[in-house]
């Protein structure tokens, strides 16, 4: 019913930047929450940032001051503009989504399939 469509990873070096996109799109009524996750082998998903509806932020204290992210809502969009990337920053990232389908519906959780940020040092 919902599809997030995540772009932007790759190879960069340390001290770079790179920019995540976030696309969602199908049956939307209302987005809630858009975020980022990322996740190390064998490790759990951990919450990287996220924003409201209303533009309210939340970061990981490992990435506050260099990660921002941001949305347009009349998209379905999220970004994460990553910038002073540090090795410890490689990761898988995932676009997570708190979406209702329809008026008076339950909210449930939406995830990207992952695009992988690796930055060498």
């Amino acid at each position: 019913q919902v599809q997030l469509v995540e772009s932007g990873g790759g190879l960069v070096q340390a001290g770079g930047s790179l920019r995540l996109s976030c696309a969602a799109s199908g049956r939307i009524f209302s987005i809630r929450i858009m975020g980022w996750y990322r996740q190390a082998p064998g490790k759990q998903r951990e919450l990287v940032a996220s924003i409201t509806t209303s533009g309210s932020t939340n970061y990981a204290d490992s990435v506050k001051g260099r990660f921002t992210i941001s949305r347009d809502n009349a998209k379905n969009t999220a970004y994460l503009q990553m910038n002073k990337l540090k090795p410890d920053d490689t990761d898988v990232y995932y676009c997570h989504c708190n979406v209702i389908t329809q008026w008076g519906g339950e909210w449930n959780d939406y995830w990207g399939q992952g695009t992988q940020v690796t930055v060498s040092s």
